[in-house]
């Protein structure tokens, strides 16, 4: 995922809880912020110590960073979007996380055939 869509510091994190708006299901949870002034869309993640050791996060990180990559087109632009990993999603293989990162954006609205 290139760094300009990327969510990098903790003011941007905390606009995007503050006054965005959220969606969940078992294995994701989805904050989003609406930017008009951009056209794209921004990306951060947060994987808690709760669900594994480092190795762990970072993988899960790396995993929803390449869904988001493979359906960038899909998703509507300027947005700030936060994805929570849960321990849900850790015994899930590629395909069944995939299915439900985008079942989350599907019912969060922020895909953009589900804006219409």
């Amino acid at each position: 995922m290139h760094k300009k869509l990327r969510l990098r510091n903790r003011a941007d994190f905390s606009r995007v809880y503050r006054h965005g708006k959220s969606f969940a299901n078992h294995q994701f949870v989805v904050y989003w912020f609406s930017k008009k002034e951009v056209e794209r869309f921004r990306v951060g993640i947060s994987v808690s110590k709760k669900v594994g050791n480092a190795v762990v996060r970072n993988r899960m990180r790396r995993l929803v960073k390449e869904i988001v990559r493979h359906h960038e087109p899909e998703i509507a632009g300027g947005l700030d979007m936060v994805f929570i990993v849960r321990k849900g999603a850790l015994s899930m293989e590629y395909a069944e996380l995939e299915k439900s990162v985008l079942h989350v954006l599907r019912k969060a609205k922020l895909l953009k055939a589900s804006r219409k």
